[in-house]
C-alpha cells in the first residue's frame, strides 16, 4: 500500500524517526513545533501516514513507526545526509545552503541517480586532490566559462 509519498509526508517520516531516536514517545505537538505548522495540519498528515501503514498514530498515546515506515524514513535520512555532505564537502557550499538544497532534492531524485551521486561522493572522499582542485577553480563548469 506504500506508493510514492509526497515530499511533505517524507519530511514527516524523517522528523518522526529523528524524534524517536531521542525519546520513546513522540507526540503530534512535537512534530508541529519542529515543522512550525498547526497541530491540525500535522494530525491530517499523520492520519495519511497511518493509512499507508507507515506509522501507528493513536492520538494522545503518541506516534510509533512501523518497520516499513522506518525503512522509508532511513532512506530519506540517508539521502539527506549524503546530499548535505556532497554539497558541503565536495562542492564547497556553506552548511545552510547545503542543507536547504539537500532537503529539496532528496524527495525528487531517482534511485539510479542517487546511487551514482553517492558513488561519486565516495570517489571524491578518497581523492582529496580532485576536490581541492575543484574548489580552487581548476576544474571549471560550463556555467563558469
Amino acid at each position: 500500500m506504500n506508493e510514492n509519498l509526497s515530499a511533505s509526508l517524507e519530511d514527516y517520516l524523517e522528523i518522526i524517526c529523528n524524534l524517536l531516536q531521542k525519546s520513546d514517545c513522540v507526540k503530534a505537538v512535537e512534530v508541529a513545533k519542529k515543522l512550525n505548522i498547526s497541530r491540525a495540519s500535522v494530525s491530517e498528515a499523520l492520519a495519511k501516514l497511518a493509512e499507508k501503514k507507515l506509522i501507528i498514530y493513536e492520538g494522545h498515546k503518541g506516534i510509533t513507526i512501523t518497520p516499513e515506515g522506518l525503512k522509508k524514513a532511513k532512506d530519506v535520512i540517508n539521502k539527506h545526509k549524503t546530499f548535505t555532505a556532497f554539497f558541503e564537502k565536495t562542492l564547497g557550499l556553506d552548511k545552510p545552503e547545503a542543507e536547504e538544497n539537500a532537503c529539496k532534492i532528496e524527495h525528487v531524485i531517482s534511485n539510479k541517480l542517487f546511487n551514482r551521486i553517492q558513488s561519486f561522493q565516495k570517489y571524491c572522499s578518497r581523492n582529496k586532490e580532485f576536490i581541492e582542485d575543484f574548489k580552487k577553480g581548476y576544474i571549471k563548469t560550463q556555467t563558469d566559462e
